[in-house]
């Protein structure tokens, strides 16, 4: 019996509800039958059957929520039986001397029942780890099968479109097997990895066995044969799902004829695609033929070397991660968001000054005193006079909503990508705290661990691109806030002074980018002009402690 475990379905759909079940347990069901329909907050959804069988369990009653990568029903594959053993009961004394057949041992034995610390292994199903989150990217095992757990011990480093995420261990026990090598994607609420429980008993174990599995997907998927043994899954079909067939089918094409260049040779949408677009002369023969034959064999000109035909090619490397969603989020943010740009020069010679006499003092507690926890200071404070740069447009843009809190955010570039955490409450701190949380938060992100709350509810953002020698940029807003800034480098450049002068001053240049649906060229540049003056006199911020 294998489990159905609920696709993913749409970007970000994490769960659906179950509207109709267009079988029953027990009904026969063909492959690419529909089975259910499901409703997700975008769209009707049918799901249809991976492969011909007998329903054998409904896991989700209709109008009950399902959970994307969690069981929807279970089924018997045509053919299936012959694959599977049942557990066998313990027979009587008077039973094995009675049948002989009852001394043989039973046929294909399973790995579960070939060894008492299998049977006994539970699944760690990977729990949700971020708002939105569906899958993550196995970044380090911190332990290897048959090593023995503490509960809570680190077991495994993932990451995800947001930060850099600890997986600790549940429960003391033993390492069985890991479900998910590194560098390989994971899913949420699919089996990580197994474990066998130090409390585990036998009674306990054969309880556990007769559940149905979350791993059954994975054990058939260990079924496979590999694409050099001809690409076909455990039944003689190769691997593709039901969207996939559907589209070999209306393109009356022979799944055996398109090259799978999935895991374990599965045919993907990608791959019939191409096929459409090349033609059968470039793939003219199937998997099966193309691994049954030798290799065709590639003339090398004389005097030169075999590995020549790979020089010039492209490294690929996949986007995932912090990069995938900085991706999305850009382009969402600058195709939807009208953006208003504006510059301006900020004499911060009295601003180093201040500093400087302050970095001993702060050394003293440990804190490294930059620039940043005065910008976010002074912004928190601009707020006050122009609380439009600190608000929130409804998704339907027909309200305004003014946010009580300060929670400024900064680009950091992470070994994982750019991501901007945002220290909290800008307002009711000093600049010291406000600079402890700065150091805090830069050594998390460049390490990539990050905490989802840390990287939650930013107000407004600042772009530091003077700290790589930038001068000048159009920064791109991180939505759903309505401004940004870009701060360049400090140059020392000469400037009239009041008596007419050439003096030697600190000039730095700031490039405001705001959300134009609300924000004109008027507001930003009041914003702008208030928070200058507590940058160019930085004393004056003293006159709003409290």
């Amino acid at each position: 019996m294998s489990d159905f475990m609920l696709p993913d379905i749409g970007e970000g759909i994490v769960e659906c509800e179950v509207v109709e079940w267009r079988v029953n347990e027990g009904d026969e069901i063909a492959e690419d039958q529909p089975v259910v329909e499901v409703m997700t907050d975008k769209a009707l959804v049918e799901i249809t059957a991976p492969e011909a069988g007998r329903v054998t369990r409904l896991y989700v009653a209709k109008g009950d929520i399902a959970k994307v990568h969690a069981p929807l029903f279970a089924y018997e594959a045509t053919g299936e039986v012959e694959f599977e053993t049942p557990p066998r009961p313990a027979a009587r004394e008077e039973d094995e001397v009675a049948s002989p057949a009852a001394e043989a041992p039973p046929p294909a034995p399973s790995a579960a029942h070939a060894s008492g610390a299998s049977v006994a292994a539970k699944d760690f199903i990977l729990p949700d780890i971020g708002e939105g989150i569906v899958e993550c990217e196995v970044v380090e095992w911190r332990v290897a099968e048959g090593e023995e757990i503490a509960e809570d011990q680190p077991l495994v480093d993932v990451m995800t479109d947001k930060a850099l995420v600890e997986i600790t261990a549940p429960e003391a026990g033993t390492v069985s097997k890991l479900h998910v090598a590194k560098g390989e994607i994971a899913k949420v609420h699919a089996p990580l990895y197994a474990y066998v429980p130090a409390h585990a008993e036998p009674g306990e174990a054969r309880a556990e066995v007769s559940q149905p599995s979350h791993s059954a997907p994975q054990a058939q998927q260990n079924m496979v044969a590999p694409v050099a043994s001809g690409g076909r899954g455990p039944y003689g079909r190769i691997p593709a799902s039901p969207a996939v067939r559907r589209l070999v089918r209306e393109h009356g094409l022979d799944l055996e004829t398109v090259a799978g260049s999935g895991k374990d040779g599965r045919v993907l949408k990608e791959d019939v695609l191409r096929f459409l677009e090349q033609g059968p002369q470039q793939q003219s023969e199937s998997p099966a033929a193309r691994s049954a034959s030798p290799a065709p064999q590639t003339e090398t000109p004389p005097g030169a070397s075999p590995s020549r035909r790979d020089a010039g090619e492209a490294r690929v490397e996949p986007i995932r991660g912090v990069r995938a969603v900085m991706a999305r989020r850009m382009v969402e943010s600058a195709t939807t968001i009208p953006h208003f740009q504006y510059g301006e020069e900020i004499d911060v010679t009295e601003l180093l000054a201040l500093r400087e006499r302050l970095k001993p003092l702060a050394e003293a507690q440990q804190v490294r005193l930059t620039l940043m926890p005065f910008f976010m200071k002074a912004l928190a404070l601009a707020v006050r006079e122009e609380p439009i740069l600190n608000a929130r447009l409804n998704p339907e843009v027909t309200e305004i909503h003014y946010l009580p809190e300060v929670n400024v955010g900064m680009a950091v570039d992470s070994k994982a990508g750019l991501i901007v955490p945002n220290v909290k409450r800008v307002e009711q701190r000093s600049v010291l705290e406000v600079a402890r949380e700065i150091q805090r938060l830069t050594a998390a992100a460049r390490e990539g661990r990050v905490a989802q709350e840390d990287l939650k509810d930013g107000t407004i953002s600042i772009s530091n691109i003077g700290a790589f020698g930038g001068t000048y940029a159009a920064p791109i807003i991180n939505a759903p806030e309505l401004a940004i800034v870009a701060i360049g480098k400090s140059q020392w450049l000469p400037r009239f002074d009041e008596h007419g002068e050439v003096t030697r001053r600190a000039i730095m240049t700031v490039t405001w980018a705001g959300d134009h649906r609300v924000i004109d060229g008027g507001t930003i540049a009041r914003f702008c002009n208030a928070w200058r003056g507590y940058l160019e006199s930085p004393e004056t911020m003293l006159l709003h402690l409290g």
